[in-house]
């Protein structure tokens, strides 16, 4: 009943979860180790373990290991998102850029706005003290929509823009 294959001490976490013999060629075993077994569950149920196979004899030995962490990332975002997965986490970190870029953009116009102002001990001129970064825009009335009606349901059903005013190539963010 003994194999003449040599055991290694312990058996790798895809061993285990598929209960099967750890060997000392068990493809598996440099990347998924006995003291992690949720890595290779979470890859397991979204690709499969021969796909996973599949996959790791078609890249190169070097790659491997990067290989790997990604299908483990990308396994672990699926189960958390099975709608978008990888998808939805790009264009949410995308959509926070967007935003910090504003914001920077607004910071560094108000340093400029800020640091070009003169003190105001030495001017008394009204137009100096304007800040245009700070202008309450009256709506005229005949715009003014208090209901909820028209004006609010176009601005839902606008489309995300990107910096350029064009729509980002997603066409909409998944997420709002």
């Amino acid at each position: 009943m003994k194999s003449n294959e040599p055991r290694s001490s312990s058996s790798c976490a895809a061993c285990k979860f598929l209960k099967r013999r750890c060997t000392t060629t068990c493809q598996f075993a440099p990347y998924f180790r006995s003291d992690e077994p949720k890595k290779f569950a979470n890859v397991h149920k979204v690709f499969g373990a021969s796909n996973v196979i599949k996959i790791l004899n078609e890249v190169p030995q070097d790659q491997r290991e990067d290989t790997v962490n990604s299908l483990v990332y990308e396994a672990e975002v699926r189960l958390r998102d099975p709608v978008y997965g990888c998808i939805g986490a790009i264009a949410s970190l995308q959509r926070k850029m967007v935003e910090l870029q504003h914001d920077l953009m607004v910071t560094k116009a108000h340093l400029a706005y800020y640091e070009a102002k003169p003190s105001s001990t030495t001017s008394n001129c009204s137009l100096l003290d304007y800040d245009p970064l700070n202008v309450n825009i009256n709506t005229p009335s005949f715009f003014a929509d208090t209901s909820g009606g028209f004006l609010d349901s176009f601005s839902q059903n606008t489309f995300a823009m990107d910096q350029t005013g064009s729509n980002n190539e997603f066409g909409q963010f998944p997420f709002p």
